[in-house]
């Protein structure tokens, strides 16, 4: 019983650490303008800024 729960906690760690080390190196993926362009593309579907607008501040975070 004992072998069985020592390797139990072992492998809790184990994926608790693999856990961790996914999750810090997915949030790194993303490209720093997407959260600007997200907004963007959500005030353009709210109604808050015109097409005209929206194309104009596009262009401007893709360069």
């Amino acid at each position: 019983m004992g072998g069985f729960m020592m390797l139990a906690f072992w492998g809790a760690v184990i994926a608790l650490i693999v856990f961790l080390v996914l999750r810090l190196r997915d949030n790194g993926t993303r490209p720093p303008d997407s959260d600007a362009q997200e907004a963007l593309r959500r005030r353009f579907a709210n109604g808050e800024i015109d097409e005209e607008e929206f194309r104009h501040r596009k262009a401007t975070l893709d360069e």
